[in-house]
């Protein structure tokens, strides 16, 4: 549990730069050059996201079950994911759907971490997804109190929409029927 919760506190904590203390992201930023600074970030993200995957497989079967979620909450489960690919694609290929949402990879992250904690009733799972949930939920809110940077994309199409939407359904049903089970050991269905 140890791994996995340094792992966590690193993928959030570097994440969270922005929310704590942007005017040193930025001076930063300054000081160091925009390139270095993403490499260095991507760099402890990374880091930060493989000690938590590794930590949570090597812990979630000898942690503690909080719930036992019935079939119809998995059934929600499966379908409040639906939407999350679409979002995730909609925040790089902007058009309807980002203007619409404003932050649709924010929303695809509670989205995915909401769904998962309907669905996983661990100790480790209630840690890792409503840690996740809480931090897109407190990221979403500063964003009304920080200088927004631009996201890199194409420009703004209702094309975009168009394979948004194709494309993320597509790799919903990818993951549900195969990936998931492949990747993570559990069939979500």
């Amino acid at each position: 549990m140890v791994i996995f919760l340094a792992g966590l506190v690193l993928f959030l904590g570097v994440h969270s730069i922005s929310i704590i203390n942007d005017p040193w992201r930025n001076r930063m930023v300054d000081k160091i050059g925009e390139g270095p600074w993403k490499g260095l970030y991507s760099l402890a993200a990374i880091a930060g996201f493989i000690v938590m995957v590794w930590g949570y497989g090597l812990a979630r079967y000898d942690t503690a079950i909080l719930y036992s979620p019935p079939t119809w909450l998995q059934h929600i489960s499966l379908l409040l994911l639906l939407p999350v690919f679409p979002l995730l694609i909609a925040a790089y290929l902007p058009g309807r759907i980002k203007a619409a949402v404003k932050h649709p990879m924010l929303l695809a992250v509670k989205l995915w971490a909401l769904s998962h904690l309907l669905a996983n009733g661990s100790v480790i799972s209630v840690i890792l997804f409503g840690s996740i949930l809480a931090w897109a939920v407190v990221d979403r809110i500063s964003l009304n109190h920080r200088n927004q940077r631009p996201i890199p994309g194409i420009p703004s199409t209702q094309f975009n929409d168009i394979l948004a939407v194709a494309a993320g359904i597509g790799m919903y049903f990818a993951l549900v029927l195969w990936l998931h089970n492949l990747l993570f050991g559990v069939s979500p269905y």
